[in-house]
């Protein structure tokens, strides 16, 4: 099932909820792209290999070919995100927990970027819809579990998996390079990198934008009264329009991001930025094929330790990566428990 852009923009000036639950939905959008997306092209910005404002047309770009690519090979991670709560039962309440959900995202995303703090969109979403589909149910009841485990499979990957690519990738280049001169390697990895970032910001897309276009397609169906669509197509006006709001969230907000992921932490040589960059992009590859929802924040900064560490432990900021951890871990419980709240009060007032 899906919808056109004609149906969607008549949809939208006949109902006014569903109005309402766009501009929400964009405003996720645009939050994760001044929180997330400057990840992706963290490195190669604090490396110098590319200025600011090319890397941020870059990534927008890349963003965009990643959420069309990938949803047209594999768009199981926007279907992994649609099913993992239950907001049947009742359209109109089902949309307003939605509206709910969505409001804690952005606050929470929001307080996160104040303070610099490289906070996971991805986790922030989870929590925030599981927070609000409780307390619609009054139970644990509209959190479907089997779907819900990937999440737990994600973290565990994107952690272990990230860190170890990150590792590997950085030995091999300095085994492989150790005997070269480092000008002419400096200056290949320099346009490397470049690559790299490209390859992270199309890895972006394909994670990131599934998840909130499987949101975007769920508030549509609830506005209209269809709260049993359990399979669905995301149409082409829909992908442009999430990879149009995201470059612009990146270009509002990026550089606080990038300063604590690509200079804070680990102080990146060219070579080890590129590193970082293949070894998040192969493991949110692999994520995105599999159906695994993943932070791209938490695979990049865990890539980026994995780099840090293979020079040596010391080289890495510990006291950056103690408050990511921290975050990390606050998410989950944080936003979920903003998103019931809001949810509560919401089903109250209206």
């Amino acid at each position: 099932m899906t919808i056109s852009f004609s149906s969607f923009l008549s949809q939208l000036l006949s109902s006014p909820v569903l109005a309402v639950t766009v501009v929400l939905t964009l405003g996720v959008i645009l939050v994760n792209g001044w929180t997330d997306a400057p990840n992706a092209i963290a490195t190669c910005v604090s490396t110098r290999a590319i200025g600011p404002k090319a890397a941020i047309l870059m990534a927008a770009f890349f963003n965009f070919l990643g959420v069309f690519v990938m949803t047209m090979i594999n768009a199981s991670v926007a279907s992994t995100i649609y099913n993992m709560v239950d907001f049947g039962g009742n359209p109109d309440q089902a949309l307003t927990a939605l509206c709910a959900a969505l409001v804690a995202i952005v606050s929470w995303a929001a307080a996160a970027w104040w303070f610099g703090i490289p906070t996971s969109e991805s986790h922030a979403l989870i929590a925030g819809l599981s927070g609000a589909a409780v307390a619609m149910h009054n139970s644990f009841a509209g959190i479907n579990g089997s779907e819900w485990i990937k999440v737990i499979y994600g973290l565990i990957l994107s952690t272990l998996l990230g860190f170890l690519l990150g590792w590997l990738s950085a030995k091999t280049v300095e085994t492989v390079c150790k005997n070269m001169e480092r000008p002419k390697t400096t200056g290949f990895f320099g346009g490397a990198q470049i690559a790299g970032g490209a390859a992270m910001a199309f890895m972006h897309g394909a994670q990131d934008g599934q998840k909130f276009m499987g949101v975007f397609m769920l508030g549509i169906f609830l506005a209209n009264g269809q709260d049993n669509v359990t399979s669905f197509r995301i149409p082409l006006w829909l992908m442009i329009l999430c990879s149009a709001v995201m470059a612009l969230g990146t270009s509002i907000g990026g550089y606080r991001i990038i300063k604590a992921v690509g200079m804070d932490m680990v102080k990146l040589e060219k070579y080890q930025g590129f590193a970082a960059d293949m070894a998040g992009a192969a493991c949110l590859l692999l994520s995105s094929l599999t159906g695994i929802p993943v932070s791209t924040t938490h695979t990049k900064t865990t890539a980026i330790m994995g780099v840090g560490a293979a020079r040596r432990l010391s080289s890495v900021n510990w006291g950056v990566v103690r408050e990511m951890v921290l975050t990390w871990v606050l998410t989950f419980p944080g936003c979920g428990l903003i998103g019931y709240l809001c949810a509560r009060l919401f089903l109250f007032i209206f």
